[in-house]
C-alpha cells in the first residue's frame, strides 16, 4: 500500500523577541528559568510564539553544560539565562536530536566557544535531511546566520553512555534506541536522578512523529524509566516526574493500537483521516482520556504516520517525507 506523503512544518515562523530570560525560584513558566536541584536549572522555551524548545543548564566544577542548542534566538536567550544563574562558561551543548528547534542554534553556541556534543546518529540525521529543511525555513533568526545549512556536532560518541564527570557531578549521555528520531539522546544525572529527554518525551500535545519509530518508542521509554528518575525534563512543556515516561509510552501504544485496529478492519487512510491538500486536518481516531495530555492538533498527522508505519511495516521515519 502506498504511503501518503505528508509535509510536516519543522520550522514555526519566527516572531519578534519580546524580552529576555530571567531567573525564578518558583515553578517553571515560559521564558523563565527554575531550579530543579542544586546546580541544575530548567528553562521552558516559548513554543507557541517563538517555536523554542526547552533547555537545561547543568553546573559542573568549572563550567556549564546546556541541553539542546535551540533555534538561534532561543540559543541567545539561553545564553543570557545561563549568565544569570552562574558566571561559569558554557563548555558543552548536548544536542538531543537533529530537529531545528533543538539544533539550528548550534553555530551560535560554537561561535561563543562551546563544543556541541551528540550521539553519532544525530549527525547522520542532519546529513540525511539537510540542508533541505534549513533552506526551506522562513525563520528570520535562521536566515540571518547566512549559512548554507546547520552545523554538525563538533563531537560525537557511539558508545552509550558517554560520561562527563568531575569532583562535583557526573553527567551521563545515553542512547536507548529510535523513538522520536534515530538519534534520540538523554542526559542523566545519576546522583540527582534528573533526566533531560529532548523530544523523546514531551509534557503536552507536542509530539512530532514524522521521523519516528512509533512502535519502538514505548521500548525507549521503558529503558529510560529503568534509570528511575525523580525529575523528568521534557523537550517541550513543563517539568514533570516519571509519569511523563509512562504517559508518553502509553500514548504511543494507544495510538498504534487504535490505528492498527482500524487498518485491521480494512479501513483505508482516507476512511480515518481528512486531508486538506497534503495536510491532515481531522481524524476519526479517538484516544482514551488516560493519554489526553498528549492529544492535540497534531493527532491527524500522527494517525497518518502510525497508519503508514503499520501498513508499510517500516518505521514512519523511513517512509517518504520532507
Amino acid at each position: 500500500m502506498r504511503s501518503v506523503k505528508l509535509r510536516i512544518p519543522f520550522a514555526i515562523l519566527f516572531a519578534v523577541l519580546l524580552g529576555t530570560a530571567f531567573y525564578a525560584t518558583g515553578g517553571a513558566e515560559v521564558n523563565t528559568v527554575s531550579k530543579v536541584v542544586d546546580g541544575v536549572w530548567f528553562r521552558e522555551g516559548d513554543l507557541k510564539n517563538l517555536g523554542h524548545c526547552n533547555n537545561t543548564i547543568i553546573e559542573m566544577k568549572d563550567y556549564l553544560i546546556v541541553i539542546d542548542a535551540n533555534f538561534p534566538s532561543g540559543a541567545r536567550l539561553t545564553m543570557e539565562a545561563a549568565k544569570k544563574v552562574s558566571p561559569k562558561p558554557v563548555k558543552y551543548v548536548f544536542i538531543t536530536h537533529h530537529h531545528g528547534d533543538h539544533d539550528y542554534g548550534s553555530a551560535v553556541w560554537t561561535a561563543a566557544g562551546a563544543t556541541t556534543l551528540a550521539y553519532k546518529a544525530v549527525a547522520e540525521e542532519i546529513q540525511r535531511y539537510e540542508p533541505y529543511r534549513w533552506k526551506n525555513t522562513t525563520r528570520s533568526d535562521v536566515v540571518e546566520l547566512k549559512r548554507d545549512g546547520p552545523e554538525l556536532p563538533k563531537q560525537t560518541f557511539d558508545k552509550s553512555p558517554f560520561v562527563l564527570k568531575d569532583s562535583t557531578r557526573e553527567v551521563q549521555f545515553h542512547f536507548f534506541g529510535w523513538a522520536h528520531t534515530r538519534g534520540d539522546g538523554f542526559a542523566w544525572l545519576p546522583k540527582e536522578r534528573v533526566l533531560a529527554t529532548g523530544d523523546a518525551v514531551t509534557n503536552g500535545p507536542h509530539n512530532n512523529t514524522a521521523d519516528a519509530s512509533l512502535g519502538n518508542w514505548p521500548k525507549v521509554m521503558e529503558a529510560a524509566a529503568n534509570l528511575k528518575p525523580l525529575h523528568v525534563l521534557p523537550g517541550h512543556g513543563p517539568v514533570g516526574g516519571p509519569e511523563l515516561l509512562t504517559g508518553q509510552a502509553l500514548f504511543m501504544r494507544e495510538l498504534v493500537q487504535k490505528v492498527g485496529d482500524a487498518a485491521g478492519q480494512g479501513k483505508k487512510l482516507s476512511d480515518i483521516v481528512t486531508m486538506k491538500g497534503d495536510k491532515a486536518v481531522a481524524t476519526s481516531i479517538v484516544l482514551p482520556d488516560s493519554v489526553k495530555n498528549w492529544v492535540g492538533p497534531s493527532l491527524p498527522s500522527q494517525v497518518v504516520n502510525a497508519y503508514n508505519e503499520i501498513t508499510q511495516k517500516r518505521p514512519a521515519g523511513e517512509l517518504p517525507h520532507n
